[in-house]
Protein backbone atom coordinates (compact mmCIF):
# COMPACT_ATOMS: atom_id res chain seq x y z
CA UNK A 1 0.00 0.00 0.00
CA UNK A 2 1.23 3.46 -0.87
CA UNK A 3 1.76 6.24 1.65
CA UNK A 4 0.18 8.63 -0.83
CA UNK A 5 -3.21 10.00 0.19
CA UNK A 6 -5.80 10.58 -2.52
CA UNK A 7 -8.87 12.78 -2.60
CA UNK A 8 -12.11 11.08 -1.57
CA UNK A 9 -13.25 9.93 -5.01
CA UNK A 10 -16.05 7.56 -5.96
CA UNK A 11 -17.71 6.96 -9.31
CA UNK A 12 -21.43 6.18 -9.16
CA UNK A 13 -21.93 4.00 -12.23
CA UNK A 14 -25.15 2.77 -13.76
CA UNK A 15 -25.18 -0.70 -15.29
CA UNK A 16 -25.03 -0.98 -19.08
CA UNK A 17 -28.14 -1.54 -21.28
CA UNK A 18 -30.10 -4.63 -20.25
CA UNK A 19 -32.67 -6.55 -22.25
CA UNK A 20 -35.78 -4.67 -21.13
CA UNK A 21 -37.84 -6.85 -23.49
CA UNK A 22 -37.41 -9.68 -20.96
CA UNK A 23 -40.58 -8.81 -19.06
CA UNK A 24 -40.68 -12.40 -17.76
CA UNK A 25 -37.78 -11.52 -15.42
CA UNK A 26 -38.42 -9.08 -12.52
CA UNK A 27 -36.08 -6.07 -12.84
CA UNK A 28 -35.56 -5.65 -9.07
CA UNK A 29 -34.90 -9.24 -7.95
CA UNK A 30 -31.74 -11.17 -8.91
CA UNK A 31 -30.90 -12.19 -11.49
CA UNK A 32 -32.84 -9.46 -13.36
CA UNK A 33 -32.51 -9.02 -17.12
CA UNK A 34 -29.13 -9.66 -18.78
CA UNK A 35 -27.14 -7.19 -20.89
CA UNK A 36 -27.81 -6.73 -24.59
CA UNK A 37 -24.98 -6.76 -27.16
CA UNK A 38 -25.13 -2.93 -26.99
CA UNK A 39 -24.76 -3.17 -23.20
CA UNK A 40 -21.66 -5.31 -23.56
CA UNK A 41 -20.10 -2.66 -25.83
CA UNK A 42 -21.06 0.08 -23.34
CA UNK A 43 -19.42 -1.88 -20.50
CA UNK A 44 -16.22 -2.20 -22.55
CA UNK A 45 -16.20 1.56 -23.21
CA UNK A 46 -16.81 2.15 -19.51
CA UNK A 47 -13.76 0.01 -18.72
CA UNK A 48 -11.58 2.14 -21.00
CA UNK A 49 -12.85 5.29 -19.26
CA UNK A 50 -12.27 3.81 -15.79
CA UNK A 51 -8.74 2.80 -16.71
CA UNK A 52 -7.98 6.37 -17.86
CA UNK A 53 -9.19 7.85 -14.53
CA UNK A 54 -7.12 5.34 -12.54
CA UNK A 55 -9.95 3.39 -10.91
CA UNK A 56 -8.59 0.94 -8.34
CA UNK A 57 -11.59 -1.28 -7.54
CA UNK A 58 -15.21 -1.83 -8.55
CA UNK A 59 -18.06 -2.91 -6.29
CA UNK A 60 -21.28 -4.06 -7.93
CA UNK A 61 -24.92 -4.87 -7.35
CA UNK A 62 -25.90 -8.56 -7.34
CA UNK A 63 -28.23 -8.13 -10.34
CA UNK A 64 -26.98 -9.65 -13.60
CA UNK A 65 -26.87 -6.34 -15.50
CA UNK A 66 -24.63 -4.74 -12.87
CA UNK A 67 -22.53 -7.84 -12.28
CA UNK A 68 -21.80 -8.30 -15.98
CA UNK A 69 -21.14 -4.56 -16.48
CA UNK A 70 -18.64 -4.55 -13.61
CA UNK A 71 -16.91 -7.74 -14.71
CA UNK A 72 -16.45 -6.49 -18.28
CA UNK A 73 -15.31 -3.00 -17.21
CA UNK A 74 -12.95 -4.41 -14.56
CA UNK A 75 -11.34 -6.78 -17.08
CA UNK A 76 -10.66 -3.85 -19.40
CA UNK A 77 -9.42 -1.59 -16.56
CA UNK A 78 -7.48 -4.48 -14.94
CA UNK A 79 -8.93 -3.95 -11.44
CA UNK A 80 -10.55 -6.23 -8.86
CA UNK A 81 -14.34 -6.49 -8.49
CA UNK A 82 -16.50 -7.39 -5.52
CA UNK A 83 -20.24 -7.88 -5.10
CA UNK A 84 -22.06 -5.71 -2.55
CA UNK A 85 -25.72 -6.54 -1.86
CA UNK A 86 -26.38 -2.96 -0.68
CA UNK A 87 -25.91 -1.68 -4.24
CA UNK A 88 -28.98 -3.58 -5.48
CA UNK A 89 -31.80 -2.06 -7.49
CA UNK A 90 -34.54 -0.16 -5.73
CA UNK A 91 -36.94 -2.95 -4.80
CA UNK A 92 -40.71 -2.64 -5.19
CA UNK A 93 -42.12 -1.29 -1.93
CA UNK A 94 -38.73 -0.15 -0.63
CA UNK A 95 -38.67 3.30 1.01
CA UNK A 96 -36.15 6.12 0.53
CA UNK A 97 -34.89 5.46 4.04
CA UNK A 98 -34.33 1.75 3.33
CA UNK A 99 -32.34 2.57 0.19
CA UNK A 100 -30.26 5.08 2.14
CA UNK A 101 -29.70 2.63 5.02
CA UNK A 102 -28.23 -0.03 2.72
CA UNK A 103 -26.41 2.26 0.27
CA UNK A 104 -24.95 5.09 2.38
CA UNK A 105 -22.51 2.94 4.43
CA UNK A 106 -21.08 1.55 1.17
CA UNK A 107 -20.60 5.06 -0.20
CA UNK A 108 -18.88 6.20 3.00
CA UNK A 109 -16.59 3.15 3.18
CA UNK A 110 -15.73 3.53 -0.52
CA UNK A 111 -14.88 7.20 -0.01
CA UNK A 112 -12.63 6.24 2.92
CA UNK A 113 -11.03 3.43 0.89
CA UNK A 114 -10.36 5.85 -1.98
CA UNK A 115 -8.20 8.06 0.26
CA UNK A 116 -5.70 5.19 0.66
CA UNK A 117 -6.06 3.32 -2.62
CA UNK A 118 -7.35 5.78 -5.22
CA UNK A 119 -10.72 6.08 -6.98
CA UNK A 120 -13.38 3.42 -6.35
CA UNK A 121 -16.41 2.63 -8.54
CA UNK A 122 -19.89 1.53 -7.44
CA UNK A 123 -21.80 -0.20 -10.26
CA UNK A 124 -25.46 0.08 -9.35
CA UNK A 125 -28.79 1.35 -10.70
CA UNK A 126 -30.31 4.69 -11.67
CA UNK A 127 -32.86 4.93 -8.85
CA UNK A 128 -30.35 4.51 -6.02
CA UNK A 129 -27.93 6.87 -7.78
CA UNK A 130 -30.61 9.57 -8.04
CA UNK A 131 -31.41 9.11 -4.35
CA UNK A 132 -27.75 9.39 -3.30
CA UNK A 133 -27.22 12.48 -5.46
CA UNK A 134 -30.15 14.09 -3.62
CA UNK A 135 -28.58 13.16 -0.27
CA UNK A 136 -25.35 14.81 -1.44
CA UNK A 137 -27.38 18.00 -2.03
CA UNK A 138 -27.24 18.15 -5.81
CA UNK A 139 -29.18 21.11 -7.12
CA UNK A 140 -32.71 19.70 -7.72
CA UNK A 141 -33.06 21.62 -11.00
CA UNK A 142 -29.79 20.14 -12.25
CA UNK A 143 -30.89 16.64 -11.23
CA UNK A 144 -34.24 17.01 -13.01
CA UNK A 145 -32.47 18.25 -16.16
CA UNK A 146 -30.40 15.07 -16.21
CA UNK A 147 -33.42 12.87 -15.46
CA UNK A 148 -35.19 14.29 -18.53
CA UNK A 149 -32.20 13.47 -20.74
CA UNK A 150 -32.04 9.72 -20.12
CA UNK A 151 -34.25 6.62 -20.19
CA UNK A 152 -36.65 5.75 -17.36
CA UNK A 153 -36.01 9.17 -15.66
CA UNK A 154 -32.52 8.07 -14.64
CA UNK A 155 -29.91 10.77 -13.92
CA UNK A 156 -27.39 9.07 -16.22
CA UNK A 157 -27.42 6.78 -19.24
CA UNK A 158 -26.65 3.06 -19.18
CA UNK A 159 -22.93 2.62 -18.33
CA UNK A 160 -22.72 6.32 -17.43
CA UNK A 161 -20.75 7.57 -14.43
CA UNK A 162 -21.06 10.41 -11.93
CA UNK A 163 -17.90 11.59 -10.18
CA UNK A 164 -18.47 12.12 -6.45
CA UNK A 165 -15.61 13.91 -4.78
CA UNK A 166 -15.47 15.59 -1.37
CA UNK A 167 -13.42 18.76 -1.01
CA UNK A 168 -11.30 18.13 2.11
CA UNK A 169 -11.08 21.85 2.90
CA UNK A 170 -14.79 22.66 2.78
CA UNK A 171 -16.52 19.24 2.99
CA UNK A 172 -18.50 20.36 -0.09
CA UNK A 173 -19.33 17.76 -2.74
CA UNK A 174 -18.20 17.99 -6.34
CA UNK A 175 -20.80 16.09 -8.39
CA UNK A 176 -20.20 15.76 -12.11
CA UNK A 177 -21.64 13.51 -14.81
CA UNK A 178 -18.28 12.54 -16.30
CA UNK A 179 -18.94 9.59 -18.62
CA UNK A 180 -21.59 8.93 -21.22
CA UNK A 181 -20.80 6.02 -23.57
CA UNK A 182 -21.07 6.91 -27.23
Amino acid sequence: MSNHLYAQTVYLIRHATPDWARTDIPYDIPPGPPLTPQGIQEAQALGVFLETVGIKKLYYSPLERSTHTAQIAAAVAKVPVMEQAGLAEWRKGETDREVQTRFWPLLESSLAESVQAGPVGLVTHGGPIAHILKQLNIDPVRLEKHRKMFDHSNPLPPAGAWLVQRNPNTDAWDLQLVFIPS
